[in-house]
């Protein structure tokens, strides 16, 4: 890192802090009333805290890049004993088919020595029509009835029959990649060298948690038409502030797609009971007996993710609960067991949970001075531009510049936003030790209501109370009064912004689509002439595909192919072919070539095995890895704008005809 940007990145942090000195001191209406003075309390410790975490991830990002830590995968080493794995799937009373496709993956993970993998079915549930599926595929079965601990006692339960060294943990939805053990299992047998070199200097390793990632758009991707441009909404933490984590010895177990050191999991007690977030928990305690855990950057799962509001919201309000539970369990601030980053990383966790009421506060403080003249900052607007101005904007731009290209502070304001209406209280009340009812596992498949439809008021309202104060507060003002306005302006006007990304999100957006297509581009072959010819996929989706043909092919393809017409294919899968049939239902221009869309007859036994397992081997490329910078949030909000009026000049034009 070079000189001006340590003194860049210094100077930030030592303005910033200047200028919460000056809000303390000098700005809160200490004779106000007792109601406005709670209030401008609570908007100072907003913002103190909200330094206080951007202070935390700059700290962090600083380290890493000075001590160059940057986490490499070894080979394996084969002059070492190559260790055992179960991959325990977890199960509750999610669809069969849905856990079919995890189940299937499992069975074609990569391993040197196959027989040391062994899969293992922990279904909580006990049902029948799960336990034929592990026989189907020859995976051990552990049912039980009357599970009263959750996930967490599930996999408790199961644990006590198997005893293979390493561990790894898969949700139902999460599907393994092949090269999930070739991205964790080395970390561990290099662990395990080094412990016998030299005990003494090196920490055990506990767990490897593998990015969360997901095959469909999420919420925000999908509802606001941009599938093609912000990664998925969870990338930032998964494959960014975790690895972050990580480099520091203390990534953070997110529930699936990890790999455990079992040992060390039998002696911290298992996984914990007294919590709704047991793999937070878990990965703490693990770091507190003395083992370091790492998160790689590399997808190697992919799951589903709801898109249904009720069941975005549903989900997030059980991980914000579980982390309050889980952080007063284990005392992140007085906990002697906890070294002072793993104790910074906890913090900034907990933090992070308080950040959707920091945003109603914020949201709420410049409508009460534009609407009811109620101020809660004592500030001369010359002094605030000298105080706050400097440290605010160049805070912000090493925000921007220490971060990678998965999501920029402003679609992380955007984020927090939509959450915040419906976490800041259930935050507050667990905090309160008001607990909720118990929760159940998310559904993954959208569902829609016409109770759905009324998520959005609290959205409506916000924007609707921010836009009647942007056009009240600046109504008949002139000159220096619009200048000295400014302050109140500019943040009535971000919050309006960022609410109206939150209305077009809770509008929804029709789902067509039954499954999820996918990038992949494989060389097969299709019968034409009495005899295979060469073809290559385009995407693939478990209902159909589209191909183009290559080579001598396409000399054929006229007189061959046609709408409606049959069609067999085959696609190479692990040293033999899978035999496909279907119709073919549309014909396009691919580039310089013909497209054929392909609609399948679902195969069954070995070919539709292996015919899963080439949809779902590897993340899904038709969605993004990293955020198109050429394109703002307010090009989003453009595009937003004009599709859904289209939408409704479509549908004023169909009724006007009638």
């Amino acid at each position: 890192m070079s000189i001006i940007k340590k003194i860049t990145y210094v100077l930030a942090i030592v303005l910033s802090v200047i200028y919460l000195i000056w809000r303390v001191v000098f700005t809160i209406p200490w004779h106000a009333g007792l109601l406005v003075l709670i209030f401008a309390l609570l908007l100072v410790g907003s913002e103190i805290m909200s330094n206080l975490t951007a202070f935390i991830l700059i700290f962090f990002r600083m380290l890493a890049f000075k001590n160059k830590l940057n986490l490499k995968i070894p080979d394996y080493d084969h002059t070492q004993p190559l260790p055992d794995v179960d991959i325990i799937i977890v199960t509750h009373n999610e669809d069969v088919e849905l856990l079919r496709k995890t189940v299937n993956a499992a069975t074609f993970i990569d391993y040197p020595d196959p027989h040391k993998v062994h899969i293992v079915i922990s279904d909580d549930s006990n049902r029948p029509e799960v336990k034929a599926l592990a026989a189907e595929y020859h995976a051990q079965y552990f049912g039980m009835d009357d599970n009263h601990d959750a996930k967490a006692g599930n996999i408790n339960h199961t644990l006590q029959f198997l005893h293979s060294p390493l561990f790894a943990i898969f949700d139902t939805d999460m599907i393994p990649f092949s090269g999930f053990l070739k991205d964790t299992v080395p970390l561990f047998i290099e662990n395990f060298k080094q412990l016998a070199d030299d005990d003494q200097n090196v920490k055990p390793l506990g767990f490897v948690q593998t990015p969360q990632s997901f095959y469909n758009a999420d919420i925000f991707q999908f509802n606001l038409f941009s599938e093609k441009i912000v990664p998925n909404e969870q990338d930032f933490f998964s494959r960014d502030v975790n690895v972050l984590n990580g480099s520091n010895d203390t990534a953070l177990f997110t529930g699936s797609n990890a790999l455990f050191l079992r040992e060390v999991v039998d002696k911290v007690g298992g996984f914990p009971t007294d919590t709704l977030t047991e793999d937070f928990e878990l990965g703490t305690e693990i770091n507190m007996a003395g083992y370091i855990s790492l998160a790689t950057a590399q997808p190697q799962s992919s799951g589903i993710t709801p898109i249904d509001l009720k069941g975005v919201i549903k989900q997030r309000t059980r991980w914000a609960r579980g982390v309050i539970q889980s952080c007063r369990n284990l005392h992140i601030f007085i906990n002697p067991k906890l070294g002072w980053k793993n104790r910074l990383i906890l913090i900034n966790t907990y933090l992070y949970w308080w950040s959707f009421a920091r945003r109603i506060i914020y949201i709420i403080a410049p409508i009460l001075y534009a609407l009811f003249k109620i101020q809660v900052v004592m500030a001369n607007f010359w002094i605030l531009m000298i105080v706050w101005a400097p440290g605010y904007f160049l805070l912000h731009y090493v925000l921007k510049d220490t971060s990678d290209s998965i999501r920029n502070e402003r679609w992380g304001e955007i984020q927090e936003t939509f959450f915040a209406p419906y976490l800041f209280i259930p935050v507050i009340l667990e905090t309160l030790g008001v607990k909720a009812k118990k929760f159940k596992v998310t559904e993954k498949n959208v569902t829609f209501s016409i109770i759905d439809k009324l998520y959005i008021l609290p959205y409506f309202s916000l924007w609707l109370v921010t836009l009647i104060a942007i056009v009240k507060f600046n109504y008949g003002k002139f000159g220096s009064e619009i200048l000295i306005g400014s302050v109140i302006t500019f943040w009535l006007l971000m919050h309006f912004i960022n609410l109206s990304f939150c209305l077009f999100i809770a509008m929804g957006r029709p789902v067509y689509r039954k499954t999820e297509r996918f990038s992949r581009q494989i060389d097969g072959d299709i019968w034409l002439g009495n005899s295979w010819q060469d073809m290559r996929t385009n995407d693939a989706s478990e209902g159909g595909l589209s191909f183009r043909l290559s080579g001598d092919t396409r000399d054929l393809e006229h007189s061959q192919l046609l709408q409606g017409q049959t069609v067999k294919l085959r696609l190479p899968s692990h040293g033999q072919y899978v035999n496909l049939t279907g119709k073919i239902m549309r014909v396009s221009h691919y580039n310089a070539d013909f497209a054929y869309s392909v609609q399948l007859t679902v195969p069954n036994g070995d070919d539709r095995n292996h015919y899963l397992q080439l949809i779902y081997n590897g993340f899904n490329d038709t969605l993004p890895l990293t955020q198109d910078t050429w394109i703002s949030p307010f090009d989003e909000l453009y595009t937003n704008v004009m599709i859904r009026l289209q939408k409704l000049e479509r549908r004023v034009s169909r009724l006007t005809r009638f």
